[in-house]
């Protein structure tokens, strides 16, 4: 929830427009206005609660007994419309800001400031306008007198005058807030669930799409509903957390107390263990759950945890038997022994389908092939689980084993036995936390092939030959890793068999280039397991793996179904190789043994630029000083490339995940693999064959296969427009533009530059210089070259902002008719084109 959303209105010009809204026994009109004022800033501050006497008008406050929070009125930015509702004390003493925990009338706002609250004659607490019409009821009553009081958790109570009980409250109707101690009854029998219900937008407190609240399964979870359909889950309750988020003992308040009666009634609430702190949970309108706090240090609202930190956390993002890790590339995969079940969505990046098995489970064991599970580690478990009595693990495997239609199991500290009989839906990978979960698979999947699964592999049968098969495994690995300790680094000029290779590296002069065996790297990698994979690019994998002596390294594999080969690999050792600066990713050294082609680069702990630009739960990292070191860092590498390194280098690839970043989100360019070396007088190349990431491309490069130095400045200009907005080229689209480019063009000419701007850079001080970046970045991708500014001039005028820029002309790629909406991806996949180039070179 936004916390500048609200403009509070002036409490003296109200008092000025509506006088009767003091509640005196005088005429105020009789009395001089500072003497009016002075009284019902009296009456406002002795306001304790509201009887059939005592109103609470339009703009009066009731404030709890400890001040914490406060009822009253309120606008948005909206003022004609106004809300009554409670909100922390906080919030709006000096500032006008409002964090808002409460709306009553959130869909039927006053017209106008003449609202009142109050209790009528047969004990319902209403909220009436200045024309006496009920906008707002608490429809219960008892009947006879009633008060209104406001308590020091939040909680608006009506209470009965002759019993003295609460006969209504605020905390079983919430909105868009969840309170410490609210709690949620949720009744089986009668299906009475109350959940939060968020804003229509950070601007209208109407009710929202979204809802959050515990779903009453025999294992309960939270759930975050986009109307009716799963938005976001919690995982099952153990009884301590939810072990569907991961950190949460470190990051989530784990104060959560779920209470079953066992005669249909489920009680959920929390506490926190300091009740000075402040804090709640909020529902916003675009669906994150978020926890936020009050820092008293700073005195300001701040978010402590959110639901959604990357696309894996949305519900089924990879359909049924998917699996998702927000650190691969792309996110989605079908879990071992399946495959996707449209190849034409998958390729599209729309993942929603999921995937079917290949081959059909066998759980008769006729053929002597009985089914085999396959162990996932450290994963959010499927959606659906049934709960099942065993003591322990292994009677949970033999449940699910002696049971054909069980498709996976998993036991849990604290939950026990649970089986999964039907799709498998909304599983994540997990650096840490999360459970281990058993896919039940045909034996030939394991046992057939190798495993591309991203999980360490445990063999689990009822058979006793699988315990001796497991053994033997360990025993191979404990062998093989001794026998591998002893080896280590050696020179390219010693190790491998590729005499093509060899010719090639020699004649580069390279033989000192360091070589990597490559079972040292496969130890390193630990087997290139897929928890330790960083991404995937044209050229293959990228794994995390760490050297006998702790140096941390990435190491790119080449893929057999690459379309890159010996020339690109090649040409990505003998480039890089030459080159040094700190804005270029160093390479360590290679590997090349029989089919297996390696790289081994400086490990870098941010990974790539996109990881942050694009996703939602980082993004924010970025502020506007650290952009901006970034496109300068960026300016620099590629102006070593082109003009201050011994060789002159055409990147050709230059795109948001092709910028490493370091410790501190400094940028490194990598992956030469397309990059082409110019002579001295050479000032452009011609390809028979375009090799590069679609979007990113010039037009005079995708379109006739000529490229030079300015070909990557309009690269770098789309990268440039990326980091500013915060959006992805390639699945940008808005209304009838294809691109981002189209729609940056749009807001150019239509002088609206600051709607093109990432929300997260709202600061004003850095205006100019978003708005000048902006145009720079239309400056470095127009249609024509000659028109583009050189690497050197930009970094020229990125450094002085007292040059005057020039107007842009129109980008490249814009000029072509567009298509409807519905026949493109939202959030595509970016599409590398990697392809063996032949390259006639032209001279001055």
């Amino acid at each position: 929830m936004s916390e500048s959303r609200f403009r509070r209105s002036s409490f003296q010009r109200r008092l000025i427009d509506h006088p009767a809204h003091c509640s005196l026994p005088i005429t105020m009109y009789k009395f001089p206005l500072i003497v009016v004022m002075y009284l019902c800033l009296k009456f406002v501050a002795a306001t304790t609660n509201i009887t059939a006497t005592r109103f609470l008008a339009d703009p009066e406050t009731l404030t709890s007994t400890d001040a914490t929070f406060r009822l009253g009125f309120f606008s948005t930015v909206n003022e004609t419309k106004r809300y009554a509702g409670i909100w922390y004390n906080n919030s709006d003493s000096g500032s006008n800001k409002l964090e808002v925990v409460w709306v009553a009338n959130r869909d039927n706002p006053l017209n106008d400031g003449t609202g009142v609250l109050r209790v009528s004659e047969d004990g319902h607490l209403q909220l009436l306008d200045g024309r006496n019409e009920i906008f707002w009821s608490s429809d219960f009553s008892t009947g006879g007198g009633t008060v209104a009081q406001l308590l020091d958790t939040g909680n608006l109570v009506l209470i009965a005058n002759e019993s003295g009980m609460i006969i209504w409250q605020s905390f079983e109707h919430p909105t868009d807030s969840w309170l410490p101690l609210v709690r949620f009854t949720v009744k089986r029998d009668t299906n009475e669930n109350p959940m939060l219900r968020s804003w229509k937008s950070d601007l209208d407190p109407s009710s929202g799409q979204f809802r959050f609240g515990i779903v009453p399964r025999t294992l309960p979870e939270f759930f975050t509903l986009d109307g009716n359909k799963p938005y976001w889950r919690s995982g099952p309750w153990n009884g301590y957390l939810y072990i569907g988020i991961p950190f949460m003992n470190s990051e989530v308040s784990t104060g959560f107390n779920i209470i079953d009666d066992h005669d249909g009634s489920l009680y959920v609430d929390y506490s926190v263990l300091n009740r000075s702190l402040l804090e709640r949970y909020i529902v916003n309108f675009d669906g994150q759950v978020i926890q936020k706090y009050f820092d008293d240090k700073n005195m300001r609202w701040e978010v402590k945890w959110k639901s959604i930190r990357s696309e894996c956390d949305i519900y089924g993002k990879c359909g049924s038997f998917g699996f998702c890790d927000p650190t691969g590339s792309p996110v989605c995969s079908c879990l071992t022994g399946f495959e996707p079940r449209n190849f034409a969505e998958w390729k599209n990046s729309n993942w929603t389908s999921g995937c079917v098995r290949k081959n059909e489970l066998h759980c008769d064991g006729t053929d002597g092939k009985q089914d085999v599970f396959l162990g996932l580690k450290r994963v959010k478990v499927p959606d659906y689980s049934n709960w099942i009595s065993s003591n322990d693990e292994y009677g949970c495997r033999n449940i699910c084993f002696g049971n054909c239609s069980c498709l996976a199991y998993a036991y849990y500290s604290g939950i026990g036995c649970m089986i999964w009989n039907g799709s498998l839906i909304d599983m994540q990978q997990f650096s840490a936390d999360g459970a281990d979960l058993f896919i039940r698979l045909a034996h030939s999947e394991l046992f057939g092939g190798s495993s591309k699964r991203k999980v360490i592999i445990g063999l689990v049968t009822v058979m006793s030959s699988a315990v001796f098969v497991a053994c033997m495994y360990v025993l191979w690995r404990w062998m093989n890793r001794q026998r591998e300790r002893s080896t280590g680094k050696k020179t390219l000029s010693r190790q491998h068999d590729s005499k093509k290779i060899i010719a090639g590296v020699n004649h580069s002069g390279f033989s000192d280039l360091p070589m990597f065996n490559f079972d040292s790297l496969k130890i390193a990698t630990n087997n290139f397991f897929e928890g330790n994979k960083l991404g995937q690019g044209g050229f293959g994998p990228v794994y995390k793996g760490e050297l006998e002596d702790g140096q941390q390294i990435a190491v790119k594999r080449l893929s057999t179904t690459s379309g890159q080969g010996i020339e690109e690999f090649m040409n990505e050792v003998v480039v890089i190789s030459k080159l040094q600066h700190k804005n270029l990713v160093r390479l360590l050294g290679c590997c090349v043994e029989g089919d297996e082609k390696l790289l081994v680069y400086e490990y870098m702990p941010n990974k790539s630029l996109d990881s942050f630009l694009f996703d939602s739960g980082h993004k924010d990292r970025l502020d506007w000083e650290k952009r901006l070191n970034i496109i300068k860092g960026i300016c620099r590498g590629l102006m070593y490339l082109h003009r201050d390194s011994r060789l002159r280098i055409i990147h050709r690839d230059l795109k948001a995940s092709n910028i490493l970043l370091d410790e501190e989100l400094n940028p490194k360019i990598c992956d030469f693999g397309m990059a082409r070396i110019f002579h001295p007088k050479q000032d452009h190349a011609k390809t028979l064959r375009v090799a590069g990431t679609y979007g990113y491309m010039s037009p005079e490069y995708a379109m006739e296969g000529r490229f030079f130095e300015k070909s990557d400045v309009y690269s770098l200009g789309v990268l440039l427009l990326e980091i500013v907005s915060g959006r992805k080229n390639n699945s940008f689209l808005h209304n009838d533009s294809l691109s981002l480019l189209p729609y940056a063009w749009k807001l150019w000419n239509e002088n609206d530059l600051l709607s093109f701007v990432d929300p997260t850079l709202c600061d004003p001080c850095y205006e100019e210089q978003i708005l000048r970046c902006i145009h720079l970045g239309l400056l470095c991708v127009q249609e024509l070259s000659d028109d583009r500014p050189s690497i050197s001039t930009l970094i020229h005028l990125l450094d002085n902002s007292a040059v005057i820029l020039q107007n842009p002309k129109q980008p490249g790629f814009t000029r072509t008719r567009t298509y409807p909406a519905d026949d493109f991806a939202h959030d595509g996949q970016e599409c590398s084109v990697n392809r063996v180039t032949l390259t006639a070179v032209s001279s001055r």
